[in-house]
């Protein structure tokens, strides 16, 4: 009784998660979250280093290109749109690619904000050469190119569905991909890049980050005298606090949300099924990975931003400007 349940509620969670009602203002919200964030960040004003600010600008523009990708030219149009441009399966091959970019440049630069962070954090001395805008820059354009240059194959895992008037319509995926050698290993290469690996190295990084910040802490609360029972504010046990919290909740947000669809790719590859042949129960239950895994592209932003006290100072000011603008512009008309 208590797999029909779950298998029900699955099913409910999917249908919801992919109607042609909740995809548009899925898109919007996060289309909108991910647009603030990086016109509030570019300000400069929230507080933050040149390098943390880019960091977090390049996560928003990777989340923001995912979204438009997956849901709005891939899924969005299914919908709404069917048989148009988008569906060519050259052009739709292309958007697979780049849903896959994006997807890999929202995991990664996560990744490389981590270590920047572990770098500020336990690295001092290293932390002045390499905690730089500069830095950052290269890293990410580093990143993005290597990425890209990755996924470049996927391209060629898509055959047609329909020929009309000579032109090829519609993308699968082609079977030899789940049974070819070469396709097989590139398929574990991919999978394990993202998000296997950055399973392991999120949970290193994070790990050594709250201990040293531990360490850190006990030594200050022992020159303070705190440990004789000398109770006292102090501020930078409380920010090393809410750095603990927050690398705690994106390390769980990710590993969270990425499981299903580990476990979807530990499956087919196993037990040797190819996910066309699914049953209803493993393609409701492969189709939630996938919601869930987009979900995650577009969270680390959001819990980065709005953690910051000065982020969300600049986000009220943003949100009460355009209102003020009108209130003004309407006394002026009455006077």
């Amino acid at each position: 009784m208590s797999t029909r349940l779950f298998l029900c509620s699955m099913t409910g969670l999917t249908v919801w998660a992919q109607s042609p009602i909740i995809d548009p203002l899925f898109a919007l919200l996060f289309i909108t979250v991910n647009l603030v964030a990086i016109v509030v960040l570019s300000q400069g004003k929230c507080g933050l280093s040149t390098c943390t600010t880019r960091y977090l600008v390049a996560m928003a523009a990777a989340d923001l290109l995912m979204v438009i990708t997956e849901v709005i030219l891939w899924r969005i149009n299914v919908y709404y749109f069917p048989w148009s441009f988008l569906d060519i399966t050259s052009v739709c091959s292309v958007f697979a690619v780049l849903m896959r970019v994006a997807t890999d440049c929202s995991v990664w630069f996560t990744i490389t904000f981590t270590f920047d962070r572990f770098v500020a954090i336990c690295w001092q001395k290293l932390k002045t050469k390499y905690c730089t805008g500069r830095t950052a820059a290269m890293v990410l354009a580093t990143s993005c190119i290597l990425l890209s240059s990755k996924n470049i194959p996927f391209y060629f895992t898509y055959g047609y569905r329909y020929v009309i008037d000579n032109v090829p319509w519609l993308c699968i995926t082609i079977p030899a991909y789940y049974t070819e050698a070469g396709w097989l290993g590139f398929d574990w290469f991919d999978t394990v890049l993202t998000p296997l690996l950055p399973f392991a190295v999120i949970l290193l990084l994070n790990a050594l980050t709250v201990r040293h910040i531990l360490v850190a802490s006990r030594v200050r609360k022992g020159l303070r005298g705190e440990s004789k029972g000398e109770n006292g504010s102090d501020p930078e046990m409380e920010s090393r606090r809410k750095s603990v919290i927050l690398l705690s909740t994106i390390s769980g947000s990710f590993i969270l949300l990425w499981l299903v669809y580990v476990i979807d790719f530990l499956y087919y590859i196993i037990a040797g099924i190819n996910p066309s042949d699914y049953n209803d129960s493993l393609y409701i239950f492969a189709e939630v990975g996938h919601m869930l895994r987009n979900l995650s592209c577009c969270t680390n932003t959001f819990i980065y931003g709005m953690t910051q006290s000065k982020f969300r100072e600049q986000l009220k000011s943003a949100v009460k400007y355009p209102l003020s603008s009108i209130i003004q512009l309407i006394k002026k008309q009455n006077n």
